[in-house]
């Protein structure tokens, strides 16, 4: 769908870590404790959501996705609205370079992973990495982590994003999986319903919290249930001040660059 995007010299400036994820089960939240877990094959991904100044490098380099050039169909009005105008184009401020880039489209956001021969990360691959506390693989069983987890997504958006990076990484090296931004998964869709029954024909509805809830894995672990009800509710068009991205690809990169 996207064609060959040009990758400036600007795009090779710093170095972006990835970590590698093994193979290993993954059991989703609308499965029962006694259903087979989902195997998600090796995978990597960054450590890190993209930045406001990644991103906009990229944007240097492949003008087609500038705020004043960007078509209708692949971003709403909003997209980059946080960022500031000079002269006739849209620029993140220098307080904002570290900050995770918000405000782009799913489309946009596949189109920068994609210029780097990478993609975004399948709602599998983003859920097995996120159940990872700071000292397990799978911090389901912790309850004071998923109720620090509750605790940021309760709180209110900020008007001006912290760094990334500040949190403290998960068991694989991962930072900022919660409590900065919500990200965009490549199958986000997944989780679509339309109302029309046989459109609906090859979604999952275990996926809703009707039938989710109703013999899940876990029925306490309302952050879960959050992270599909929020996918569910989006559009690939959607550019939202809370919703980011970071990149995946299924071959080992540990320090790619951008």
């Amino acid at each position: 769908m996207f064609e060959t995007l040009i990758i400036s010299p600007l795009l090779l400036m710093g170095a972006v870590n990835m970590v590698l994820i093994p193979d290993g089960d993954y059991r989703p939240l609308y499965m029962s404790k006694d259903s087979p877990q989902t195997q998600v094959k090796a995978f990597s991904i960054d450590v890190r959501p993209v930045t406001n100044q990644q991103y906009f490098t990229f944007i240097l380099a492949n003008p087609r996705w500038q705020a004043q050039s960007i078509a209708q169909i692949f971003a709403e009005p909003q997209y980059l609205q946080h960022w500031q105008k000079n002269a006739e184009e849209l620029q993140p401020s220098a307080a904002q370079l570290n900050s995770p880039v918000v405000n782009v489209s799913w489309f946009a956001a596949q189109a920068y992973c994609h210029s780097l021969a990478k993609r975004l990360p399948t709602v599998a691959e983003w859920e097995r990495v996120a159940s990872a506390s700071d000292t397990q693989a799978d911090g389901s069983q912790e309850k004071s982590y998923q109720r620090r987890i509750l605790e940021w997504y309760s709180q209110p958006n900020r008007v001006q994003l912290p760094a990334v990076g500040a949190n403290n990484a998960n068991f694989w090296g991962v930072q900022d999986l919660h409590g900065l931004i919500w990200e965009w998964t490549e199958d986000f869709n997944s989780a679509l319903v339309s109302g029309e029954s046989r459109g609906d024909s090859n979604i999952d509805q275990r996926l809703f919290c009707a039938a989710g809830a109703q013999g899940a894995a876990d029925p306490s672990d309302y952050a879960a249930f959050m992270r599909y009800g929020f996918r569910s509710s989006l559009q690939a068009k959607f550019t939202l001040a809370n919703l980011g991205f970071r990149c995946a690809s299924a071959k080992e990169q540990t320090n790619d660059k951008i």
